[in-house]
């Protein structure tokens, strides 16, 4: 069933008037929706709606709600994710995939080895935006992940209470020698590039006594890696009670 973001303020009783002009495109142009067709809708207090159409006009998707209840589709902690950007279609997959995984948002940071430069991070953020918000429509999310704008990474780790750094080739723990991440809890996964952090990275991690750990024995490209964290932290500790 398509899905699409609203606000509350185009719902009437029990029906919903669809007019902003991306959505209304989206609907009645792109998909061809008809009367007697079912979408389901999201606003900004996370009120899913499943409705069914019953006017397309010239201007504006009218529908009415069948049901409507509080999305549960979102982590019970703040996941977010900074990460060195890759290179064209690699950085689109882990937007894409992060957003697919719950992060509340992406943290863009210039690391020693970044395969992109800072000013071409920066021309790119609204790009990553756009793909983030795709697919948290695609994926019916609760709410849209940011995008924010670029971060050098010692300012980013102050920021956060809980970090949680992944870097194969000198950290031995993994999430399961860790303490659990709490509900409500605001965590930043740190994610380097194809080249991996430098030494001057990991003194900067030993120096804020951030916790360093691995995914495994296996080499991971950069992309993957992101994935295959975020998938772990998930398993590990987002499962609600």
């Amino acid at each position: 069933m398509p899905h699409f973001f609203i606000s509350s303020k185009d719902v009437n009783n029990d029906h919903i008037a669809i007019s902003d002009s991306n959505n209304y495109k989206h609907i009645a142009k792109s998909l061809r929706i008809r009367k007697g067709e079912k979408l389901l809708l999201i606003d900004e207090n996370k009120i899913q709606y499943e409705t069914v159409v019953e006017n397309v006009t010239s201007n504006e998707v009218i529908v009415k709600i069948e049901n409507s209840y509080k999305s549960d589709r979102s982590l019970d902690f703040g996941l977010y994710l900074a990460q060195s950007p890759l290179r064209s279609d690699a950085q689109s997959f882990v937007v894409e995939k992060a957003t697919e995984l719950g992060i509340k948002g992406i943290y863009p940071v210039h690391t020693d080895n970044c395969a992109l430069s800072e000013e071409i991070i920066t021309k790119k953020i609204d790009k990553w935006q756009r793909i983030m918000y795709e697919a948290s429509k695609q994926c019916e999310r609760a709410d849209i992940p940011t995008c924010f704008k670029l971060e050098k990474l010692e300012d980013l780790i102050d920021k956060f209470e809980r970090v949680i750094v992944f870097c194969e080739r000198i950290a031995t723990n993994t999430l399961k020698d860790i303490k659990p991440v709490k509900s409500g809890e605001n965590v930043l996964v740190v994610i380097g590039p194809e080249g991996g952090f430098s030494e001057r990275e990991f003194e900067l991690f030993k120096n804020k006594k951030v916790e360093m750990l691995t995914l495994g024995n296996l080499i991971l490209k950069a992309e993957t890696a992101v994935t295959v964290a975020l998938g772990n932290i998930i398993y590990e500790f987002g499962t609600k009670n």
